[in-house]
This record gives C-alpha cells, sequence and structure tokens, in this order.
C-alpha cells in the first residue's frame, strides 16, 4: 500500500494498480485547498484519504524562515507514517509524492521485491529510482536491479518496524537528509532499479526545492517505456541478497581496470575505449565532483 501526497500522481496509479484490495490507496493531504479534497472525495471508498490537520504555520528564528516549506513537509510525512502504520495497521507502505510519473510496472517492482526487504536485515528500503539513470549512463536492461548505500527516495517502500525506529526520531525538518546519515541507515542498503520506475514531471520545478538539480538531471531521469514492462515475479531476484550480491559487486568492480580521468580521456581522444567496465577511484569530495562533471552524474556530496 501507500502514500500519495497530493493528487496528480495518485491518478496514474489508481489506474495502474492491478488489485485494489492488494494496493489501497491512500491519499494524505497537507493543505486547506478545497478543489483537490473535492476532487479526492469523488472517488468515494475506491481510496482512503485523510487530512493533516495541523496546518499552523511553524514557529521559526528568521533565518529558518525560508525553509518553513521543509518543515511542513517533514511534520506531513510524520503524521502520515503514522496514520498508515498505527491507525490502519499496514506492515509496509509505498510513499510518493505528487510531482512524479511512474511505470507501468511500478506494482509489480514493489510487489515483488517486498519479501526481499522481509527477509534481508540489511535491507533498509526499496527504491524506484535511479539517482544517475539518464540515458547514456545506464544499460538498457529493464530487468536489472542494483543495492545502493544512498538513500534514493523518489518513490519508495519501507516497513513498519523501520517506521518503529525512525519516529522517535524523526527530525522537524530536511528529513531526506537526515535519513540518509549512518545513524539512521546503519550500514543498510535500499534496492533501486537500473532503469527508474517513476520520473519527475515538470511540476517538480515549483516545488518547495525551487527546482534545485530539475534542469540539470532530475528531468533527464528515464522512465522505463510501456514496451519494455517487467514481470518481475518471473524473476530471480535471489542476487540482490547481501552475500550473493557483494561478492558479485566486489569481482566485477576490482577486476575492471583502473584508470584517471587524464588516461581516460587519452583513449577518448585516440578513440580505443573497448572496455566494458572501468574502475575509477576518488578519495575526497574534490575528486569525486571531478568524476561527477565528467560523466555527468549527480554531484551532490551527502553522508551516505
Amino acid at each position: 500500500m501507500r502514500i500519495v501526497l497530493k493528487f496528480q500522481t495518485t491518478l496514474l496509479l489508481f489506474r495502474l494498480r492491478p488489485s485494489r484490495h492488494r494496493f489501497p490507496i491512500i491519499v494524505s493531504l497537507d493543505c486547506n485547498h478545497g478543489e483537490t479534497e473535492k476532487v479526492v472525495r469523488s472517488f468515494g471508498d475506491a481510496i482512503k484519504f485523510i487530512k493533516q490537520p495541523n496546518q499552523t504555520e511553524p514557529v521559526l528564528p528568521r533565518q529558518q524562515k525560508k525553509f518553513a516549506g521543509y518543515y511542513k513537509i517533514a511534520r506531513h510525512y510524520r503524521w502520515a507514517l503514522s496514520e498508515v502504520f498505527y491507525r490502519f495497521g499496514y506492515n509496509a507502505t509505498v510513499i510518493t509524492e505528487d510531482d512524479l510519473e511512474v511505470a507501468k510496472d511500478f506494482f509489480s517492482y514493489f510487489s515483488t521485491t517486498y519479501p526481499l526487504l522481509k527477509k534481508d536485515e540489511s535491507l533498509f528500503c526499496i527504491s524506484a529510482w535511479n539517482d544517475n539513470g539518464k540515458p547514456g549512463l545506464i544499460e538498457n536492461d529493464p530487468t536489472l536491479l542494483h543495492r545502493t548505500d544512498f538513500f534514493p527516495g523518489l518513490g519508495w517502500m519501507l516497513t513498519k518496524d523501520l517506521w518503529n525506529e525512525l519516529e522517535p526520531k524523526w527530525p522537524q525538518s530536511f528529513w531526506d537528509d537526515w535519513i540518509r546519515a549512518s545513524e539512521q541507515r546503519k550500514n543498510r542498503a535500499c534496492i533501486r532499479p537500473e532503469i527508474s520506475r517513476t520520473a519527475m514531471a515538470l511540476e517538480g520545478k515549483i516545488g518547495v526545492s525551487k527546482g534545485q538539480y530539475y534542469e540539470k538531471h532530475l528531468k533527464h531521469i528515464k522512465l522505463n517505456k510501456d514496451e519494455d514492462i517487467v514481470d518481475f515475479e518471473k524473476l530471480d531476484l535471489s542476487y540482490l541478497l547481501k552475500d550473493t550480491y557483494d561478492q558479485h559487486f566486489v569481482q566485477t568492480v576490482y577486476s575492471s581496470p583502473e584508470l584517471t580521468l587524464d588516461e581516460f580521456a587519452k583513449l577518448e581522444r585516440e578513440k580505443v575505449v573497448s572496455m566494458s567496465s572501468i574502475r575509477f577511484t576518488y578519495t575526497n569530495a574534490k575528486t569525486f565532483k571531478r568524476l561527477a562533471t565528467k560523466f555527468q552524474l549527480m554531484d551532490d556530496f551527502r553522508v551516505s
């Protein structure tokens, strides 16, 4: 089951969900916008509707007032997730926001990876998003999934057990930065796809972040195509379990030739880049940003 923080994404999910009983939809509204509420209620009992009761402005020091939106979002998340897990009694939820598009195999992806999340205690969440999922940076394999130490967000699943752990210390603002900190992640990984099952819609430019990263990165993330729908239930995903995945990952990384950026640039000029994989090593934020700039990766250096 899942939460939608406004409504546009709900319409997509409403059309795509294979079963209303297996995949109930909860719309959680954090405003007093009458027209939005009217549309939500028009669906009757086909969806559940909840409304965040605290619509007050956060009391903040003057220098923090520009971040009021982030405080409201964190407050809403805490309230809505508590409703999902403690009032409705669900064991897991997939969170989406209202500025996302979703792929047609969105539900297949989450329903099939959910058992992994329950089985493998080294997993933190399941995400539908690849932060570096631009065409040209990814393999054209819609079945391929990975483990990542970085919390991707933007369409992600967590369990009630994780919420029991996070809720007592939930932050007042910037929850997504907070959740990436080692104190929360505790060396656990998230599963994410090679090709994203969510994409940022144009509305992503007008959120509280003022469209940060939208033009340079977010709008370019590839959404899995309709003709490439995957029935994940037919796949063996045991390769994503920690011991199996780590062994293959380490073998792949350290069997790949290591190059510097200068060496790679020389091969590019000579048009002799033929390796299927190359290893680059960074030692600090500066060298990481050089690599990120070269390969058009997200260069936002955050805790993980």
